[in-house]
């Protein structure tokens, strides 16, 4: 942990996002932007594009999810939530199981251009309750990532839909995202991003082996990141706060060149110990809905659930 000591002098309370008063809106990083980023761009007609699609297809409103489904999440929990397959020729999603959880595997070949994919169900449910404390979150575990001096990118973020596959998280509209290949962040930012160590070099020199995860704090719209269970400093504050009733946010996580990558929802245990908590669980919000959608009892935790 003496990375983290050295790099993050000042760490977070352990419960930051519960503070009385109104949540605060969101505001920039205080780290400067970045016109270029350190290792790869997309091009501008990629951006030309990206601008175009969001335009035509406007952000999807959050619904309810279907019955069926939060009977599934009754009996299996997290277990439901897994990475959704791309039509793209370049990337596979491969749905293993672990033991007694279940985590999707995201494959991309040499050669694959970016790619975004998102989570078969939204962690961040408009229509639900958003509890005052702890929030959600899901991790990533980097098995293999072509040379970032060759075109190889992984992003852990967050997105709502419709959102251009052809983008990394964090570079359109509702998006977040930390990029690996040059621990950049970014939050509705097509250009470089800020750096997510601005006082110094990222604690890994490369990615593979180890596990990045993504929080956010239903309360103070606040996300942060953490690398092999060390929690980084707060990333962005007050996002998606903004008619957050209307909207769903999904786990997104992006590749580029050839990568492998395991994404976590829980099934299996968390490297940050404090994502283990109930108030963590990606499962928990859907389990009652918003005051203004009716009244609802909260149903038990996964670990609490007998069967009929």
């Amino acid at each position: 942990m003496d990375w983290f000591k050295q790099h993050c002098q000042q760490r977070a309370p352990r419960h930051p996002e519960v503070s009385p008063g109104a949540p605060p809106e969101w505001a920039p990083a205080v780290e400067r932007s970045s016109t270029y980023g350190l290792q790869n761009e997309a091009s501008d007609e990629s951006y030309e594009t990206a601008l175009a699609f969001c335009e035509r297809h406007p952000v999807e409103s959050s619904t309810i999810l279907p019955s069926r489904t939060i009977a599934d999440i009754d009996s299996n929990g997290c277990l439901e939530w897994g990475m959704q397959a791309h039509d793209s020729s370049f990337v596979a999603v491969v749905h293993n199981s672990v033991g007694k959880g279940r985590l999707s595997q995201i494959r991309s070949r040499v050669g694959c251009p970016d790619t975004c994919l998102l989570s078969n169900l939204p962690i961040v449910a408009g229509q639900y309750h958003f509890p005052i404390d702890g929030g959600v979150y899901f991790e990533i575990t980097v098995n293999k990532m072509t040379d970032p001096s060759k075109g190889g990118v992984i992003a852990i973020g967050t997105a709502c839909r419709p959102y251009p596959s052809w983008r990394l998280p964090g570079w359109n509209r509702l998006s977040a995202g930390l990029h690996l290949d040059d621990f950049h962040k970014f939050f509705e930012d097509p250009e470089g991003g800020r750096p997510c160590f601005p006082l110094g070099f990222p604690p890994i020199m490369s990615v593979v082996g180890h596990t990045i995860g993504c929080a956010y704090s239903f309360y103070t719209g606040t996300m942060f990141f953490t690398i092999d269970g060390q929690r980084l400093p707060d990333a962005f504050t007050g996002i998606y706060l903004q008619n957050r009733s209307g909207i769903d946010v999904y786990a997104a996580v992006g590749v580029s060149g050839e990568c492998d990558v395991s994404v976590n929802f829980g099934s299996t245990s968390f490297k940050w110990l404090e994502g283990n908590e109930w108030r963590w669980r990606v499962d928990r919000q859907v389990r009652k809905l918003g005051d203004d959608v009716g009244d609802q009892e909260e149903l038990p935790a996964y670990s609490a659930h007998t069967g009929p």
